[in-house]
């Protein structure tokens, strides 16, 4: 053989080989036989277009046996270059209808579309998901605080699932529920004895309006005592209250020392101008001798009841000297 038939042969393989690429004639035998009826055309098509015939036709013949009449190709293909999951959304399909639930290939694709596991949803629609709530705490009436945890009981409303708010909504409107319930408690140890109060008040107020889910149960699974909050907010108010009152004693004590420093001052200012007077005395009684306002007898008479209170202080008050 030579090098031009060589040549030939590696040209016809490689030509093989695409035409089988494009045109996928195995893969269109096995959607005849499965019951799929689709032209080589279409697959041919679908390369051109960049979508990926195998995984088309599977879904189709998945639909197909499953008795699916709403999943056609076109829609597939739409699906597919919109960035669906085209397989997710054909199990999810073929679930739901085992499972006698409602759901079209419309409302499976939006979903699908809206970031939503539409598969993850149908099994929730047929096995109810239970979630834990993070511990709640809340404080009833007689001021103890109480610790609670929760179980909820949850399945996926199909119809909701587009536009609907998801698990965080959920246990937030939970837990708000639950932190009313026990604050309108008149006594922690009511709570305690019937925690399924808590549970049935707040199913009725109907938490999951406006989410993905339809809550089933809210089961209590613990419940414990926690802080005295009532006397830790007393005894806040207190030690408050005492720093207060010690705040205004020690204004009311400086503002007594201020007095007090401010009536030494005046006092200081009087004696002064008593020693200032005094000095003025023995001036005064000079001018008086010479004015002749004031006589020699009287001088001594002055003298005289001087030295009488002297002494009459220096008997009362044995320690103390006589002014001289």
């Amino acid at each position: 053989m030579g090098v031009f038939e060589i040549v030939m042969l590696v040209l016809l393989g490689i030509l093989l080989i695409l035409f089988l690429y494009y045109v996928p004639f195995l893969l269109w035998i096995s959607a005849i036989v499965s019951g799929v009826h689709i032209s080589l055309i279409q697959l041919f098509l679908m390369r051109i277009r960049k979508v990926p015939p195998r995984r088309i036709v599977d879904c189709m013949i998945e639909a197909h046996k499953a008795g699916l009449q709403d999943v056609r190709r076109d829609g597939l293909e739409a699906h597919y270059l919109a960035g669906g999951h085209i397989e997710r959304v054909v199990h999810a399909l073929v679930s739901a209808n085992k499972a006698n639930i409602d759901l079209s290939f419309q409302m499976a694709t939006a979903i699908d579309l809206a970031g939503r596991d539409v598969f993850e949803a149908v099994q929730m629609s047929v096995n109810p998901k239970v979630i834990d709530t993070p511990p709640v705490t809340a404080v009833a009436k007689d001021g103890i605080q109480l610790i609670a945890k929760a179980r909820v009981t949850v399945r996926a409303n199909i119809k909701q699932l587009v536009g609907g708010a998801g698990e965080d909504t959920v246990l937030a409107r939970v837990g708000e529920g639950i932190v009313s319930s026990i604050g309108s408690s008149d006594t922690h140890k009511s709570v305690l004895e019937n925690p399924d109060s808590i549970s049935k008040l707040v199913l009725k107020k109907g938490l999951d309006a406006g989410t993905a889910f339809e809550i089933l149960s809210i089961d209590i699974a613990d419940i414990d005592v926690g802080k005295n909050i009532g006397a830790q907010l007393q005894m806040d108010q207190a030690e408050a209250d005492k720093n207060i009152a010690q705040a205004k004693a020690e204004e009311r004590r400086a503002m007594a020392v201020a007095l007090e420093q401010e009536m030494k001052a005046k006092a200081q200012e009087a004696r002064a101008h008593v020693v200032e007077a005094e000095a003025e005395v023995p001036k005064a009684m000079a001018e008086a001798f010479r004015s002749g306002n004031l006589g020699i007898m009287d001088y001594y008479r002055m003298q005289n009841i001087i030295s009488d209170t002297d002494m009459r202080n220096a008997i009362a008050q044995p320690g103390k000297k006589s002014k001289k």
